[in-house]
């Protein structure tokens, strides 16, 4: 769909914005929620859109209400008291996470820039900007390349404890290199490399992924990316917990040249409520038109194969149809409220009433037995309730997020669609939605959408606003 320029919430938008000031309800008492950045029991929802001037992290306060543009803050390397500056290479917001780094109870934005120029270093930055009654006013710490191996640092970030003694590590990946720092805030001179190298010379990693995919004490992480020298996409299990980390490290796929983008095709999740975390990968290049994979974890961790799903499989939404993209995005949250986690899977390129590339996401339910395709949903630009209307190119469902942001235990779907064109006269500007979360799986009643110029920003040819929501 064509989305027009709304001015609604705009100046409100940009006041919050320039102030750097969260939103109503700062000076609440932390919740100690891993992503509510202002302390008032909503997670909040922040989008990367890296690939304007130098990236931009746009972050929509949760409220009972939901989502909306004018209770939201930008934040750039501009922002007062954020480190560095903004150019057009560094890619700020390429991937974004959240965690209690400096232990205060508030949530403070994680935020990779994997080509940030650095005199005298590789390139590559994470930049930690701290939350708080006020969220983003405070200041934040740069982290750049510990080694000069550690090139495109910031290509991944993850939160989550790593050695099990209950308090959460920063982790990022470079290129091909993993660095992980102890408990409290994170120093430059902090940085630790594994115990015992594991990685492949060749492989180019595009992010990671924590979670309890195993009995280890602590977290694991799912590493992934390709390896260069024949381009198959790569997949490996690093085991977290006390002693040698680098020492229990596994490949759990390799192969299938060039598959789906990587960043937004990894989540986990418990899908069948066994205390585990199981591993959902997405793939455009397995099968016709695209597949995704489920991983069951369990207390000897995650196995090397899994359950993979097509269009073609019974009760899943849709045709297999070459270049539908499916599985280009998938994310993995308990929509429904249940306690098992849903996931769903975006097929960016999903022709729609005759019209190439509109995009379509799937949603298939968790259950005691796994991922089911019984009553399983698809929503694209042409369902009813969906803001908008279906336009080739504008590639709806290429970036997914499933997180409960209005605090009523149902996580809302958050979709981006990076080739939705903003009027009047703007090409692939972008945009992206919320469907809520019910009992009986999600609705478009209610949906909202809204694009960059909610926010305050100019229509920009290529901006692909929401190409990247946060873990």
């Amino acid at each position: 769909m064509t989305l027009r320029i709304r001015t609604l919430a705009v100046a409100a938008a940009a006041a919050l914005a320039v102030a750097g000031l969260g939103a109503p309800g700062a000076g609440a008492a932390p919740s100690g929620l891993w992503d509510d950045f202002n302390g008032d029991g909503y997670r909040d929802l922040a989008i990367g859109t890296p690939k304007a001037n130098g990236g931009t992290v746009t972050v929509l306060f949760g409220s009972a209400s939901g989502v909306s543009p004018a209770r939201s803050v930008n934040v750039t390397q501009n922002t007062p008291g954020v480190p560095g500056t903004s150019e057009s290479v560094d890619q700020f917001g390429e991937n974004v996470t959240s965690g209690d780094v400096n232990g205060d109870g508030y949530a403070d934005l994680i935020v990779g820039a994997p080509y940030e120029e650095i005199t005298g270093k590789p390139r590559g930055a994470v930049t930690i900007v701290w939350g708080g009654a006020n969220p983003f006013t405070s200041g934040g710490s740069m982290l750049t390349a510990p080694s000069a191996e550690a090139f495109q640092f910031g290509t991944g970030t993850a939160f989550a404890d790593l050695d099990g003694d209950g308090t959460g590590n920063l982790v990022v990946v470079g290129a091909d290199t993993f660095w992980w720092y102890a408990d409290g805030k994170p120093t430059q001179d902090g940085a630790l490399a594994p115990e015992v190298g594991f990685l492949p010379e060749d492989v180019r990693l595009d992010g990671v992924v924590a979670g309890h995919f195993s009995s280890t004490d602590g977290s694991d992480y799912v590493l992934y990316g390709s390896r260069t020298d024949s381009a198959a996409d790569y997949v490996g299990l690093l085991r977290g917990g006390p002693g040698d980390i680098g020492s229990s490290y596994s490949v759990l796929a390799e192969g299938g040249a060039g598959g789906a983008a990587w960043d937004r095709a990894v989540a986990a999740g418990d899908i069948n409520g066994d205390g585990y975390d199981d591993l959902v990968t997405g793939n455009t290049r397995v099968a016709k038109g695209g597949s995704f994979t489920v991983r069951y974890g369990k207390a000897a961790g995650l196995p090397a194969t899994g359950t993979t799903y097509t269009q073609a499989s019974p009760g899943v939404p849709g045709t297999d149809e070459d270049y539908d993209s499916f599985g280009a995005a998938v994310a993995v949250g308990d929509a429904t409220g249940d306690g098992y986690a849903d996931v769903a899977v975006g097929a960016s390129y999903e022709t729609v009433d005759g019209r190439r590339s509109v995009g379509n996401v799937v949603f298939l339910k968790g259950g005691s037995g796994g991922l089911t395709t019984s009553g399983a949903q698809s929503f694209h630009q042409a369902t009813p309730g969906v803001p908008g209307a279906a336009e080739a190119g504008d590639h709806f469902g290429s970036s997914l997020r499933l997180r409960d942001i209005n605090g009523n235990g149902r996580a809302d779907l958050a979709v981006g669609a990076f080739g939705e064109d903003v009027l009047p006269d703007g090409y692939d500007d972008g945009a992206a939605w919320v469907l809520r979360g019910t009992t009986s799986g999600l609705t478009a009643s209610y949906a909202t959408a809204f694009n960059a110029t909610d926010f305050g920003y100019p229509v920009v040819d290529g901006r692909k606003f929401a190409d990247v929501f946060a873990r």
